[in-house]
């Protein structure tokens, strides 16, 4: 079983896939230290040092170095990764992607405590970072939107919204 977790940074894809590859016993994999593993520089250096263009290349090449594996595990990636080149394609050939959708004001209060963490928003003040995250999510749902499934995270516990996604999963693999 292959699963991947897309949405918007700050939508819960890490906390919430490391519970669920838990339950599942199963691995869990972060795409972005995935890429700092096999790159050894941060996402930080790669994108100053080296520029988007050629992050979003490698990207594309550990994502589908890490889905055409046999291995089973629940798979978190980048906001941005479902977005660029075939990269959701990808995801949805090998593997069940679910979305993790959360609101702009949601996702605005987790980031604001992590935001300097954060290249895309690092420079960005906090009262336009609604208006940024409104900007992206309207740009990337569409990419989102293809995944197999689709739960929403407001005012959930990531425990809460894992024990969710163990009941659609069990659901649709008694279906096939």
């Amino acid at each position: 079983m292959k699963i991947v977790l897309v949405g918007y940074m700050g939508s819960g894809k890490s906390s919430i896939g490391t519970i669920l590859a838990n339950k599942l016993k199963i691995d869990f994999i972060d795409l972005d230290e995935y890429i700092v593993q096999k790159e050894q520089l941060t996402i930080n250096e790669i994108f100053n040092l080296k520029g988007e263009v050629y992050f979003r290349k490698i990207e594309q090449v550990y994502l589908k170095d890490v889905l055409c594996t046999d291995a089973n595990f629940v798979l978190a990636v980048g906001g941005g990764t479902p977005c660029y080149g075939i990269n959701m394609d990808l995801i949805n050939n090998y593997s069940t992607s679910i979305y993790l959708k959360a609101s702009i004001q949601s996702i605005s209060s987790r980031l604001e405590k992590w935001k300097y963490k954060r290249p895309l928003i690092a420079h960005i003040p906090i009262e336009n970072l609604p208006e940024f995250i409104g900007k992206h999510l309207f740009e990337r749902t569409p990419f989102y939107s293809k995944s197999n499934f689709e739960i929403i995270t407001d005012n959930k516990s990531t425990e809460v919204v894992s024990e969710e996604l163990l009941l659609i999963l069990r659901t649709s693999l008694n279906k096939h």
